[in-house]
């Protein structure tokens, strides 16, 4: 007998608080940027960010910001508390910008990722804009914005607090985003009795993402969107599919590999997609060495390249996995 996910069947009081900050006027901008309508968060920072940012950001390392999707991520209790308790972009940049240098520019929604990488290492890895007062421990005051200085203050410490050494070795350059929709399972394998509840996961380098549960479907339907960082020295994306179960280790329902340098090397090498009507740019062909079923082909279509891809899940006795690729450069 299996069981859903945290947060599938129960109250979306947490998503709810959730949104309900992000609609506040502070935060209808990335903290870092001023790009509208920000998407991601720092969950441990407690600021709202674009997709641009969210690539610097990731970059840093989960040590010192980690970063969700306000939309497509499942959020703890805990990580929405703590949002709740940062109050947003206003509060948080309050802290983060409290001492910026006279004469210098923050970057804007359009400025270069070495200029925006830059500020938001120098903002939230060097602490470069931080006041020295606000790196003691504890503020004796009653007021609430002063005990929310001293509540950062504590965490900024403490994320902090390991070695110049070990924040460069977690520094990872992204040349940008990759949307993978999950679109459907045909003839999966059955795990449980008579069927299975599968989920999805995806693995590129050290981030790995998954779909919610579909309960007892052997061909489920996924339609869902999850984003991955892509780094300089990128290798292929792992696709594994999960049966969840309560009380046991969840069993391997097949794997996959997913080539995508046919897809970025044509996206480079065309640059700016929306330039150019809808095309094919490139192919990533069927082979005895990789998963697909059919020859996938690289597309320019609408402005944007995307990719379809069937894959044929391997290491199992039958399944099949439909997917939809989104190259997302960092520079337009």
């Amino acid at each position: 007998m299996s069981r859903p996910p945290a947060g599938i069947g129960r109250p979306s009081s947490g998503r709810r608080r959730l949104k309900d900050l992000l609609v506040q006027s502070d935060n209808r901008s990335c903290a870092d940027c001023g790009a509208p309508d920000p998407k991601w968060a720092s969950a441990n920072i407690g600021v709202f960010i674009c997709l641009k940012c969210c690539g610097v950001h990731r970059s840093l390392g989960t040590h010192i910001s980690k970063v969700l999707s306000v939309t497509l991520d499942e959020w703890s209790d805990d990580e929405i508390d703590a949002m709740i308790e940062v109050g947003g972009n206003a509060s948080a940049n309050s802290i983060y910008e409290a001492f910026i240098p006279q004469g210098y520019t923050k970057p804007g929604p359009e400025s270069g990722h070495e200029e925006r990488a830059k500020f938001i290492r120098s903002k939230y890895e060097l602490q470069e804009f931080l006041k020295p007062s606000l790196r003691i421990s504890s503020i004796p005051s009653n007021s609430k914005k002063n005990s929310l200085k001293a509540s950062l203050s504590r965490k900024i410490m403490d994320t902090f607090s390991s070695s110049s050494s070990q924040k460069l070795e977690g520094m990872v350059e992204f040349i940008g985003m990759l949307k993978v929709k999950v679109l459907k399972g045909i003839n999966l394998a059955v795990r449980d009795m008579l069927s299975s509840d599968p989920y999805v996961v995806l693995t590129l380098g050290q981030q790995k993402v998954q779909t919610g549960i579909i309960r007892s479907n052997l061909n489920p339907v996924w339609n869902e969107e999850l984003m991955l960082s892509v780094p300089q020295n990128f290798g292929p994306v792992k696709l594994e599919v999960y049966d969840h179960d309560t009380f046991s280790a969840d069993d391997i329902m097949g794997q996959a590999e997913i080539d995508i340098q046919p897809m970025i090397t044509s996206a480079m090498a065309f640059g700016d997609a929306g330039m150019f009507g809808n095309m094919q740019i490139g192919k990533w062909l069927k082979s005895n060495d990789n998963a697909l079923k059919e020859d996938s082909t690289v597309n320019i279509i609408d402005g944007k390249v995307k990719q379809d891809v069937s894959l044929k899940l391997q290491n199992v006795e039958s399944g099949e996995l439909e997917l939809e690729l989104e190259w997302i450069p960092l520079e337009q």
